[in-house]
């Protein structure tokens, strides 16, 4: 991807601590971009949630430039026991996603995984004084000691932002929430668990509607769970979700409320020359995102991302392998536990762009125009401002060209699940461990 036309990318910015020693609360579970690019959420297994803003100054200059400051950073979740079922429950945050903005404030839902909360992000430069019933700490006044009315005036303070939590969501999962997705109409979202998936309106807290339900009467035969699950960015009726058996399903909410019954089902039929006992395994589909225009979708299974029209449900129309030279290395990752690792993929803003990670702190990119493919790296040793990222290559054979790293010194331990595009220009963020790096195209 770094022939004529294509983006050449640098680095921009790194957020969090270079450091070898990292605390698991630090490690990024989340990244987000909200409607207009302005703002980066990121959420972490400690349950905070940190929100960058993007650098008006640096929107602005000739050449833009991609850099984010810190803007508001609260505690989403706490750790808790479920005492019926003698469960902790982490405050780890599987996801974040972002309203469209209404008014001067923000919100964005998220969840851990049992409780779904609504966040408003408003900012305060101004403050109120000379209260009739109060001090100025908040202290209530002596009633028999008012002996004229005060009228209030309204001064200006430094700015703060703050983040209060609007709505809780709780009580609808028995399993653990792996998704949420927000509706176009803005009104309504949804919450997927291994099982079910319940449609919640964002102004009730006591019920939601349970539209997907693949549990069976006897837990015996479950034989798939859900992945993923995702609205259409336009049709406020469809929606989406992916399976461990490596399936699609899309549906219709306008057929039945209970949409057990797909109107669509997308699945690849297997090779059988690459049968092996890890089949069912890498064929579970851990991300699944419609892209922006609403006529494709990209599935990321262990080794590879497909694109899918909608359109056609026979077979992908495009399918990219990830990181296939990892075939021959299934026994030890399983033995290891990083074949369940569950990669995220993301869309660049246009849809022409493909981006998804992988392991020694690669992410990969694919050009659906031109079919080429490019792999960089978000490491230390690019952290210096406009450092033009390298392309990295992987070598299988014995022999090891000059620019190759070999297959056997990968650091399993070093993966990016999680990757983001910024909606409308070339940068993308992307959390390695605990730090978010942001890179923008040379322009």
């Amino acid at each position: 991807m770094q022939g004529n036309g294509d983006i050449q990318w640098c680095f921009s910015q790194v957020k969090g601590t270079l450091d070898d020693d990292v605390t698991e609360a630090d490690i990024i579970s989340c990244v987000e971009f909200n409607h207009d690019g302005d703002l980066l959420a990121t959420g972490d297994k400690g349950g905070r949630v940190v929100i960058f803003q993007r650098d008006p100054i640096s929107k602005n200059c000739q050449p833009r430039r991609g850099e984010f400051n810190v803007y508001s950073t609260f505690q989403s979740h706490e750790p808790e026991f479920d005492y019926l079922k003698s469960l902790e429950i982490e405050e780890k945050i599987n996801k974040i996603r972002w309203l469209r903005r209404k008014n001067q404030s923000h919100f964005l839902l998220s969840t851990n995984d049992k409780t779904i909360k609504l966040w408003k992000v408003s900012e305060r430069d101004k403050r109120v004084e000379g209260y009739n019933t109060k001090e100025e700490n908040g202290q209530l006044r002596d009633r028999s000691c008012i002996t004229a009315l005060r009228v209030p005036v309204i001064k200006p303070m430094e700015l703060m932002v703050e983040a209060s939590p609007r709505r809780i969501f709780a009580n609808a999962h028995t399993y653990h929430i792996n998704s949420i997705s927000v509706n176009s109409d803005q009104e309504t979202y949804l919450s997927a668990d291994d099982l079910r998936i319940n449609l919640w309106h964002l102004e009730i807290t006591d019920q939601s509607f349970n539209i997907v339900d693949i549990k069976p009467a006897n837990m015996e035969e479950l034989t798939e769970v859900i992945t993923a699950a995702e609205f259409h960015p336009l049709e406020c009726n469809l929606f989406v979700y992916s399976s461990s058996k490596g399936t699609i399903r899309l549906c219709d909410m306008r057929q039945a409320a209970l949409c057990d019954r797909h109107s669509k089902i997308f699945e690849e039929p297997e090779d059988p020359t690459n049968r092996s006992f890890f089949s069912e395994i890498i064929s579970s589909i851990s991300d699944v995102k419609v892209s922006n225009s609403g006529r494709y979708m990209i599935s990321r299974d262990y080794l590879s991302v497909k694109v899918w029209d909608l359109h056609m449900e026979s077979k992908p129309i495009e399918s990219y392998p990830v990181h296939e030279y990892l075939r021959s290395k299934l026994c030890s990752l399983y033995e290891n536990d990083c074949i369940f690792d569950k990669f995220e993929c993301c869309w660049a803003g246009n849809d022409q762009y493909i981006m998804t990670g992988s392991y020694n702190n690669f992410f990969r990119m694919f050009d659906r125009t031109t079919k080429r493919d490019v792999t960089l790296e978000a490491s230390k040793e690019v952290a210096k401002p406009k450092t033009l990222l390298k392309p990295r290559k992987v070598g299988t054979g014995g022999k090891r060209k000059k620019d190759e790293i070999s297959v056997d010194c990968l650091d399993f331990t070093k993966k990016i699940l999680h990757t983001a595009w910024h909606p409308t220009e070339n940068i993308i963020a992307v959390a390695a461990t605990n730090n978010l790096f942001l890179f923008q195209d040379k322009l």
